[in-house]
């Protein structure tokens, strides 16, 4: 059932920068028109259950969170699903491989915000379709056997589509956020903190500390009700690396910091490399120097390194949001430029001997 748009009351102190209210689907509605079923219910728990093993070292594999910078085409990612499905298969038994459904942009200024947030790349922001689509896609995506990845950002999200996600993080932009790390308290799966955007570590560590701890925040409840939530910490917190503006910090001096200082926080050492962003200097071409670098820090006996992250499409490189959406080429990030899906595989299949190969050192 639709409700009319409230009509705006501008007085003298408020609402003087408001345009409309629309009226928001609410989140039991949601997932009662789109269903956990019992094959994608089945993938989140196995997925966040082999992420946590992993983390906290009861499992020796490698988690590879992998997909596009975001998603921008229904049709594609599930294509692109499709594809790191089977693959997914094929390298389990030392790589736990879950897939980035990025959906919700944070932007340095202005620009198109995501899939959740303009699902037709008009600006016309209809929230309420972005809502339906992505619950939609991150469930295709789960019963394929495929464990859903995702960034925390619209403070309301989690309360839509969070029972779908196997993991997540916040990004380098939202880790010193207060309002985002007692969010992260909350959520049910294991969360990633990135360093920020300045290559500082040790604020992801206290974005983990509190992060797993208890704490109270206004949100809504599955009925849209304003409530105040309290929460008693999630404990799967760990750090990933981005680089920062001095540069990458993918190395080992930088993976033993991270390590260090989780330790000293009385954390247990669990860190993810982003290949992307500042450690490829935003090159895509040079996300595979990293990817190589981590897998042979691991072969060299870096417990810490417990995941990687690569970001990557059907089609390698990126593309603007042209005025004529049907000038899209098919298959390219209209955001950060991924690498393609053929090196993609080839990294993946090369990872999964290397890492079966016996360890060179310590």
């Amino acid at each position: 059932m639709t409700h009319p748009a409230p009509t705006i009351q501008a007085g003298r102190t408020e609402n003087l920068n408001i345009t409309s209210f629309t009226p928001l689907i609410t989140p039991r509605a949601l997932k009662e028109k789109y269903p956990l079923t019992p094959q994608a219910e089945k993938t989140v728990v196995a997925g966040r259950q082999a992420a946590q093993d992993i983390l906290h070292g009861r499992d020796d594999r490698l988690l590879v969170v992998v997909g596009p910078c975001s998603v921008h085409d229904y049709a594609q990612a599930i294509a692109y699903a499709r594809k790191l499905a089977r693959l997914r298969e094929e390298v389990g038994d030392r790589l736990e491989v879950q897939m980035r459904v990025y959906v919700d942009k944070p932007r340095t200024t202005v620009g198109w915000r995501g899939y959740l947030m303009d699902p037709d790349m008009t600006g016309a922001n209809d929230i309420n379709r972005g809502l339906e689509l992505t619950r939609k896609l991150m469930l295709e995506v789960s019963e394929l056997g495929l464990p859903v990845a995702t960034e925390l950002l619209d403070p309301f999200a989690p309360q839509y589509l969070f029972d779908v996600v196997a993991w997540s993080c916040l990004g380098a932009r939202t880790t010193e956020s207060q309002t985002h790390r007692v969010m992260a308290s909350a959520v049910s799966a294991p969360i990633g903190f990135k360093n920020g955007t300045g290559g500082g570590i040790k604020l992801a560590v206290d974005a983990i500390v509190a992060a797993a701890s208890p704490h109270a925040f206004f949100t809504v409840d599955d009925d849209g009700q304003a409530c105040i939530m309290n929460t008693r910490g999630n404990p799967d917190g760990h750090i990933i690396l981005r680089g920062g503006r001095g540069g990458p910090n993918y190395a080992p001096q930088f993976v033993k910091e991270a390590a260090d200082l989780m330790k000293a926080a009385g954390l247990t050492p669990a860190v993810m490399v982003d290949c992307s962003h500042a450690n490829s200097g935003s090159d895509h071409t040079r996300q595979n120097l990293v990817w190589r670098d981590v897998m042979q820090q691991r072969r060299s006996g870096q417990a810490a390194l417990r995941g990687v992250m690569i970001e990557s499409n059907l089609q390698p490189g990126k593309q603007s949001i042209p005025a004529d959406l049907s000038e899209l080429k098919e298959g390219v990030s209209v955001t950060d430029a991924c690498i393609g899906w053929d090196e993609t595989e080839t990294l993946l299949r090369a990872a999964h001997e290397s890492l079966g190969r016996e360890v060179v050192g310590s």
